[in-house]
């Protein structure tokens, strides 16, 4: 944003402090009344014609700013993909045991990509290890929904699984 001496416009239109419009007036004028009042003045759109500036304390603006984006990256959750590898020949404790990690990180709020890396004679079948992901799928459902669904890329599959959103 422009501010003060750096506008260079020969007539800007002009806005208080408090958005009451004064109209449109010649540059060192607006610069004077800012003066006056002891603030500083901002272009806030530079596209019209002619352009819009306002008078404000351009450093508590800034400050106000800043703190309100720090805010809000202190309140953004950051979601994180966690991954669990699965097996085409996994027995059914070890579905349980994982199954079990995943719904700790979907409570957390994470996604879970499940992946399974098919090796030798599983290549040939890989409708075995898409139906290990099912169900997969079918122990985590009721706290989870499926993303993506699973998808061949080479010889691993993936599955992307994410909390449900409630509204």
């Amino acid at each position: 944003m422009l501010t003060n001496y750096d506008i260079r416009e020969r007539e800007v239109r002009l806005i208080d402090e408090n958005g009451t419009q004064l109209g449109i007036v010649p540059t060192p004028k607006a610069m004077s009344i800012a003066d006056g009042k002891n603030l500083d003045l901002v272009m806030i759109s530079p596209q019209a014609n002619p352009p819009v500036c306002k008078l404000m304390n351009y450093s508590k603006y800034r400050f106000d700013q800043i703190k309100r984006e720090k805010e809000e990256r202190k309140n953004r959750k950051n979601v994180e993909l966690k991954e669990i590898r699965l097996s085409a020949v996994i027995d059914v404790g070890d579905v349980e045991i994982k199954s079990k990690k995943a719904r700790e990180f979907i409570l957390d709020g994470q996604k879970v990509r499940l992946s399974i890396l098919m090796r030798g004679r599983q290549q040939a079948h890989p409708e075995i290890s898409v139906k290990v992901m099912e169900d997969f799928f079918e122990k985590v459902s009721d706290i989870a929904q499926m993303e993506k669904k699973p998808n061949q890329m080479g010889r691993t599959i993936t599955m992307i699984i994410a909390p449900i959103i409630k509204k």
